[in-house]
């Protein structure tokens, strides 16, 4: 029996996560949300993964991006 989730971000790992927000908005406009190093400076998926991951405060403010991008998108 398959158990559906009302959590956006069931399944989805933080890379996939990632890549769709620049994809959707682009490093300038995450970096503009979320001024940090890694999106401001030459950035990329695995040096924001990197810290990410070791930066919880940062990492909860790019899901709740996510979270309420993808609730605002139909479908």
């Amino acid at each position: 029996m398959a158990h559906s989730s009302n959590d956006p971000l069931h399944g989805v790992t933080l890379e996939k996560l990632l890549t769709e927000l620049v994809a959707a908005f682009g490093w300038a406009e995450l970096g503009r949300r979320v001024p940090v190093r890694c999106f401001l400076f030459d950035p990329s998926i695995k040096s924001s993964l990197t810290f990410l991951r070791k930066t919880p405060w940062a990492r909860a403010k790019v899901e709740a991006i996510y979270v309420e991008w993808k609730r605002g998108t139909p479908g």
